[in-house]
Formats: C-alpha cells, structure tokens, sequence
C-alpha cells in the first residue's frame, strides 16, 4: 500500500478564518484594551469599593485570554476537551489570584500607613 492510498492525509490545512472575522475580533480585543485603560483611570473608592479596579482588570484580562485563545489559536474549532482545559486553567488562574488578593486583605488594616511614630516604634520594638 502506497502513501497515496492511506486514508490518512497530513498535508491538511487547518481552520482557515475569513479575514473579516479576525479584524472584528482584533477590533474587540483593542475596545477590551480600551476598557482596561479607563477601568485604572476610574476611582472606585468614591462609591467605597477601592478593590473594583483590579477586579474589573482581571475580569477583561480573562475575557481577552480566552477570546484569543478561542479565535487567534484556534481553539473553538479544536476538540472541545482541548478548550475546556484552556477556559479552565484561566479560570484556575483568576481563581488563585482571588484567593491570594483575599488573603492580603485580611492583614491589610495591621499596616502602619508612610513613616510616622508608630512605624519608628514598631521598628525599634524589632530590633530589640
């Protein structure tokens, strides 16, 4: 049996996606970078909710990772397992980032704000 008579061919080309498509999905990720950038400008602590900046900026950073991962590596036409484990491993990662900006929050208000007495005891307390 020659090669020319396998069923198997792997001279294929993968997923070929119409320009157009791909422009709109750019054109979504820079209006996405767009928002991320007004997002630091924002001050959410006049509505008392300092953490919103960061929470926002990741929430966009893990819609641009999976809508790049999806489109621009082709993923959306691969085997579904193949994108589960993507989409999945993003959300891990914005999961631990979570669990670790909740575990500074707990100690947060035990820190001694810029270079006042209570800093200058607390150092010589450590030192002795």
């Amino acid at each position: 049996m020659s090669n020319t008579d396998s069923t198997h061919h792997d001279d294929q080309i993968g997923h070929v996606v119409p320009i157009k498509f791909l422009v709109l999905i750019c054109s979504i990720l820079l209006f996405l970078t767009a928002v991320t950038v007004w997002v630091s400008r924002y001050d959410f602590t006049e509505i008392n909710i300092a953490e919103m900046g960061i929470i926002m900026a990741l929430f966009v950073a893990t819609v641009k990772a999976t809508i790049v991962g999806l489109y621009f590596m082709h993923l959306r036409w691969d085997r579904p397992f193949i994108g589960f484990v993507f989409v999945g491993s993003i959300l891990f990662v914005v999961l631990f980032i979570g669990l670790a900006l909740t575990d500074t929050m707990e100690y947060q208000p035990e820190i001694i704000k810029g270079d006042t007495p209570k800093v200058t005891e607390a150092m010589d307390a450590l030192k002795h």
